[in-house]
């Protein structure tokens, strides 16, 4: 990992730009994503292949979308030379560990005051780039993403294997800067979900006028996946900075 986010000045302020056009390789997958959710919440029995599917999807955004934020930092990254093959592959290694995560963290939850929210525990990827409905949900998923970037930067520099517990190892070693960052992000993630709220409410009262069916369809095809892709890279930026500066400023170098 010290050669992907170490071989930087001991300046930590990016070196190169992250323009809208750099996060449109993610773009596809999110509508992957997006889709096998309708297909999931309609309920049946697709509903079970089309939320893995969906998982799969974010993580290719993910990776996508680290590798571009990892660049604009001034980092270096492999993450590019995947090819579709072994992305695949990492991200099916990555989900089946986090979803036994997020499944003991759901029941766990079960036996507490706020059983009620335990769902959206389950929630946690999706949550790194599409809204989530609570404020456990939305710092839960904080919490996943900078536990996914650090699984999916050591299966890097470990020839593609992948490891749960030793991630969780790097995150508590690095806790000071990615515990802030993960709190930092939870509270961006509030602040999207209420403006994602105020803009969803306007997009309602445009599909109230007389525009064109084509027109609405269009303004919120780009409300979508501009917020879905706002996120994901507001995520990985405030994720990577922590992670980044636990190595600049020698936390447990």
């Amino acid at each position: 990992m010290r050669e992907t986010l170490r071989s930087v000045s001991s300046t930590i302020v990016p070196q190169t730009s992250f323009g809208p056009l750099r996060l449109l390789p993610a773009l596809p997958w999110l509508i992957l994503a997006a889709a096998m959710r309708v297909i999931a919440f309609a309920g049946g029995p697709a509903s079970l292949p089309a939320l893995v599917v969906a998982a799969v999807a974010v993580l290719h955004a993910f990776i996508v979308t680290a590798q571009r934020c990892i660049e604009a930092s001034g980092g270096q990254t492999n993450l590019g030379e995947l090819s579709v093959t072994d992305q695949l592959r990492l991200s099916l290694a990555v989900l089946w560990r986090i979803a036994l995560l997020m499944i003991a963290a759901a029941l766990a939850l079960v036996f507490t005051p706020y059983a009620g929210q335990s769902p959206h525990l389950m929630a946690g990827l999706d949550g790194m780039a599409f809204d989530q409905f609570t404020h456990l949900g939305r710092f839960w998923s904080a919490f996943i993403a900078a536990l996914v970037l650090l699984m999916i930067l050591q299966a890097e520099r470990n020839n593609g294997r992948t490891a749960f517990f030793p991630a969780l190892g790097e995150f508590a070693r690095r806790g000071l800067w990615l515990g802030t960052a993960v709190l930092v992000l939870g509270l961006v993630n509030i602040g999207l979900g209420y403006g994602q709220n105020a803009v969803r409410g306007l997009i309602w009262t445009f599909g109230q006028t007389e525009a064109s069916q084509f027109t609405k369809n269009l303004v919120f095809f780009v409300f979508i996946f501009s917020f879905a892709m706002l996120r994901l890279w507001v995520t990985l930026s405030i994720v990577t900075f922590g992670l980044k500066a636990s190595y600049v400023y020698g936390e447990n170098d």
